[in-house]
């Protein structure tokens, strides 16, 4: 299944066409200046999940790309190299690894290893070797082989993927939930858990996954339980819409926030009830990722199919204003006037094409794109 690509990478180097674009983008709305840097990198292959590799100290440099709809998609490592002399990034590939089926999902466990998942129905772990010397490896780990399938025996995709420490739950168009561990190459529990396709699944606790279906279906699992039945089932909107991607807060891991596929932001607080919070008309297509910045949850970021990425913030907060009550300063948890506490940010011009995924490092959010681009948007104010 997986081939290594040898050292032709660096010969390549002069297929890779790097634009950079210095600009100012405007807010009408709030009259704040965002200055930033955008670079563009064009790598004839289009780009389907992203991830900064995480570092123990500083900053990441490295990160790691899925590619969509190829023949033979491959999982690449690139680092990206910034000249001290002058305000020109230019990532590069470092190796990579040929994958079967497209890359639906990449997760870090550690800055070590990640979890991908496979439109063939399987994931893997793999190990990033980087020596001091010698030629840095991708390499499979343990593989969960064709855990996706439909009754018919034919393969289906997997979809999304959950991590809480070492435990994994992927889901897919099969309707089910695999429960796994990197301790082993085994499927711990497998749950027929719906007739219709799951998009989205996170962890709400340790032992609670939230997932969402095809027909706008949010459902918490107990994995404790053994009836294979839904704790609780609701709805994202009176409307069937498909909820398309999931997120929580980092710090208050009860209030959840799902994009969906006509281009809103649904907030919920699922201790209190499973009515949304409130709802924002965001995108003008579907939302593909959304995510908080860990350190500082004030901040969103949002992509969608109409080639939007944006940069959510709270309005006049003192990050270094000490907070005691998380409850009443969390905007995500305001019922009304939510928009007048918020102020949006376009990160980039629209590309016209999907950007399928985005992430975020300290102040770099990197994003991948159907019109077959990867773009580093550099000095994010935070």
């Amino acid at each position: 299944m997986f081939k290594k690509i040898g050292k032709t990478l660096t010969s390549q180097l002069f297929l890779y066409i790097v634009c950079f674009l210095n600009y100012k983008m405007f807010s009408d709305a709030s009259s704040v200046a965002l200055s930033h840097n955008l670079h563009g990198t064009f790598i004839s292959q289009k780009v389907n999940k992203i991830r900064w590799k995480p570092e123990r100290f500083g900053e990441s440099h490295f990160f790691i790309m899925g590619s969509v709809d190829n023949v033979i998609n491959h999982i690449t490592l690139w680092d990206l190299c910034e000249n001290s002399d002058d305000e020109d990034i230019y990532p590069f590939p470092v190796t990579e690894q040929a994958y079967c089926g497209d890359v639906t999902e990449l997760k870090f466990l550690n800055p070590d290893h990640f979890i991908a998942t496979s439109s063939s129905g399987s994931a893997h772990l793999m190990k990033l070797k980087l020596p001091d010397v010698g030629d840095p490896l991708i390499e499979p780990v343990i593989t969960w082989k064709d855990i996706h399938y439909f009754k018919n025996g034919d393969l289906s995709p997997c979809l999304s993927l959950a991590i809480y420490e070492q435990d994994l739950v992927t889901v897919g168009e099969d309707g089910r939930i695999n429960v796994l561990t990197t301790q082993s190459s085994d499927v711990i529990r497998s749950i027929d858990a719906d007739s219709c396709s799951i998009q989205c699944v996170i962890f709400v606790k340790h032992n609670e996954v939230l997932t969402s279906n095809l027909r706008g279906q949010m459902k918490i699992w107990d994995l404790r339980c053994g009836n294979n039945k839904a704790a609780s089932t609701f709805m994202l909107s009176s409307e069937p819409v498909m909820a398309t991607c999931l997120t929580f807060h980092p710090n208050q891991r009860h209030i959840i926030l799902a994009g969906d596929e006509m281009g809103a932001l649904t907030t919920w607080d699922l201790r209190q009830n499973t009515l949304p919070v409130n709802i924002l008309n965001a995108h003008e297509g579907a939302i593909t990722e959304i995510q908080f910045y860990y350190d500082n949850p004030d901040h969103l970021f949002s992509s969608s199919t109409t080639g939007e990425i944006w940069h959510w913030s709270t309005k006049n907060r003192n990050k270094f204003k000490p907070t005691f009550d998380l409850e009443e300063t969390n905007v995500w948890l305001a019922p009304e006037n939510v928009k007048s506490k918020i102020e949006v940010l376009t990160l980039m011009p629209t590309v016209g094409k999907s950007i399928n995924c985005l992430d975020v490092n300290k102040n770099k959010v990197i994003c991948g794109c159907d019109n077959e681009a990867i773009y580093l948007i550099n000095g994010i104010n935070i």
